[in-house]
This record gives structure tokens, C-alpha cells and sequence, in this order.
């Protein structure tokens, strides 16, 4: 990866998101960076770095419409290892434009996503009906709470956020409940000893409702207008 812009902003700043940028395959790509750092517990569906552990990064880099590797982890690490990070993180595809990401939060959780629903559906769908396996058209959601879960809290947050994406997509016309390569990432505090952990993040919980909501507007925020 070559040029490398300022973080923007965040509205709390809990989870500064960079913008990277590189030349693949004839074309101008770009990428967003969170490098969290220690202190971090993660899980997520991604293909590098899925599913629960200390992570350090989150890294969510855009590919060609017609992308074709087989190695997606790979090629991620070595997006990763351009950027400059190191240790265990996390690295989410799309063929979205992830500069047109959307951000969002609510009491202390904060939420981005980048959005490509060119390819989109329903999840259940009858025998035989499903498509082939579609490219990283892609939704992709980062969140991170500045709360410490338990494993079984940090699933259940996973699926608040799906909940949440599939609002926003209904609220802005889309009859559908995502795309078929859509990714969750949630980040929370790695707890400090003797520290309380949450056990809760249903969206009726207190932190689920504040992921819920944050997903909800940054969702709704990166969705393409129609």
C-alpha cells in the first residue's frame, strides 16, 4: 500500500479509522485501517483473523469487481504487512468504495461500515435457487464497545449487529437481508483483573441496544443512494 491520508475524526474516538490507498490489477483501491492496538478482544466472521482472540488490528480493504484470488487470507496479510502492522488482527474484503464508509455512535460504542449490495437477497431461500458464490460485493461492520464481554455476550453482539444491518437495509427500501459475503467484526475491552464482564448485548440490553442503534446509522450511512 503507498499513500497514506489522516485518520478522520470519529465522534467519540474510540475507533479512528485510517485511509489507505494502493494500485492493483490497473486500478486505484483504497482501504481503512484501525490499528487498536493491545487490550483488545475481538470476533468476527472474517476470513483472516476470524473468530474469537486478542486482536490488534482491523483492517477493511477494497478489490477489484472482479476479483478472483482463492488465497484471501493471504492477500490480506500481505495488504496488512504493507500498512505496516503487526500481531493478530483482522482483515475484511469488499469490492465496495470504502471511502464512502459510514460511521456512527452511541454511548460509547461506535460502529463503521462500507456497503456493496449489488449482489443482495434473502439468507433462506429454496433448494437449489442460491446462487453461485458471489465476489466481495460485501457489508462489512466494525464495532467496538469500551466494555469487556463474555465469549457468549460477544455472540450474541455479532447478532445484534446482523439485526441492526438488516433494519437499515429494510428502512432504505431494500428488500433483502444482506449479500452473501457480508462480514461482523465487534470489538471489546480485554478485561482487567477482577473487572466485571458484561454478560448481555442482546439489542434490549444495555450495550446491545447502544451497538444496535450505532450499527443502525453507520449501516443506513454507507448504503449507496438510490
Amino acid at each position: 500500500m503507498t499513500a497514506v491520508l489522516p485518520p478522520p475524526r470519529t465522534v467519540a474516538g474510540l475507533l479512528p479509522v485510517g485511509r489507505r490507498s494502493r494500485t492493483e490489477d490497473g486500478e486505484r483501491l483504497h482501504a481503512l485501517l484501525w490499528v487498536a492496538g493491545p487490550g483488545w478482544r475481538m470476533i468476527s466472521t472474517a476470513v483472516l483473523g476470524g473468530g474469537l482472540g486478542e486482536r490488534a488490528w482491523v483492517l477493511n480493504a477494497q478489490v477489484t469487481h472482479g476479483y478472483r484470488r482463492t488465497d484471501p487470507d493471504r492477500h490480506l496479510a500481505e495488504l496488512a504487512r504493507d500498512a505496516g502492522v503487526r500481531g493478530t488482527g483482522v482483515g475484511l474484503l469488499t469490492a465496495a468504495d470504502v471511502t464512502r464508509h459510514g460511521q456512527a455512535a452511541d454511548g460509547g460504542v461506535e460502529a463503521v461500515a462500507t456497503a456493496g449490495i449489488t449482489v443482495r437477497g434473502w439468507a433462506a431461500v429454496p433448494a437449489g435457487s442460491a446462487p453461485a458464490p458471489a465476489g466481495p460485493g460485501t457489508i462489512n461492520i466494525v464495532v467496538a464497545l469500551p466494555v469487556p464481554l463474555t465469549d457468549a455476550a460477544l455472540v450474541n453482539a455479532v447478532a445484534t449487529a446482523t439485526e441492526a444491518k438488516v433494519q437499515a437495509l429494510l428502512e432504505a427500501g431494500h428488500d433483502c437481508s444482506g449479500t452473501p459475503t457480508d462480514a461482523v467484526c465487534v470489538a471489546a475491552r480485554t478485561p482487567r483483573p477482577g473487572q466485571q464482564l458484561h454478560a448481555f448485548a442482546g439489542p434490549r440490553s444495555v450495550w446491545g441496544a447502544r451497538l444496535a442503534r450505532a450499527v443502525h446509522r453507520a449501516v443506513g450511512g454507507a448504503l449507496p443512494s438510490s
